[in-house]
């Protein structure tokens, strides 16, 4: 579960940053969402990423698995609750509700791949761009972004994922540690701090996305 979990973590490093690249067009209004699409197309034409993309979707789904297992395994454990319920004191809400915020997170798993992982990989059914007069043409997946993050509920939708994401981050991160055996508390200490400054720095770039495409900060030439 802790380095299924550190492989996920892993891979959001890399996803926030391909998908950063959006903000370019703040920098560079002429850009009109070339450094994404150019970045995004490297991805999906590198073998060795496609590889690991299979492999991710099997530590996602692995991940998924053996977190319901964990708890359903913790729920037999102990059938009758205390008569007294400990609250915070015992355990933070976050690491009593990992299930609930992981479902949150699947869901919204879904929808993210449906819109965009499955027309980009799959159905090529997206429109094209062509940068630099090369006569190569790419994705236009900006402009798909775009497209998507013009619907309210949809923003909202994405946002409630961003917020179950961080907040699943917030615990799972030195949770992960302390699984695979760290239990000095300095080190713990750390690790916590590192996690809570990772956990929101890369939801905060998550929310921004169609935060900002939503209020047209960031917006193709259209």
């Amino acid at each position: 579960m802790a380095l299924s979990g550190l492989f996920l973590i892993s891979f959001l490093l890399v996803h926030v940053g391909l998908n950063s690249c959006i903000f370019n067009d703040i920098v560079n209004p002429e850009d009109d969402g070339s450094m994404f699409n150019r970045a995004a197309a490297f991805m999906g034409d590198s073998y060795v990423i496609r590889i690991i993309e299979i492999g991710l979707f099997a530590f996602f789904l692995l991940h998924i698995i053996q977190g319901y297992v964990v708890e359903i395994s913790n729920r037999k454990k102990r059938k009758q609750g205390y008569k007294i319920g400990f609250g915070n004191r015992g355990s933070t809400w976050m690491s009593r509700s990992m299930a609930i915020l992981g479902t949150l997170i699947f869901l919204y798993l879904i929808v993210h791949i449906s819109q965009f992982w499955w027309p980009s990989r799959v159905t090529g059914n997206l429109q094209e761009a062509e940068y630099f007069n090369n006569g190569r043409h790419y994705h236009n997946l900006f402009l798909k972004m775009y497209e998507t993050f013009q619907t309210g509920w949809v923003v909202v939708l994405y946002l409630v994922g961003v917020a179950s994401l961080l907040f699943h981050l917030l615990h799972g991160f030195h949770a992960a540690f302390r699984s695979m055996g760290v239990h000095n508390k300095k080190y713990l200490s750390l690790l916590k701090g590192v996690g809570y400054g990772f956990s929101v720095i890369i939801c905060i770039l998550f929310a921004l996305m169609p935060i900002s495409m939503y209020l047209q900060w960031v917006h193709p030439g259209l």
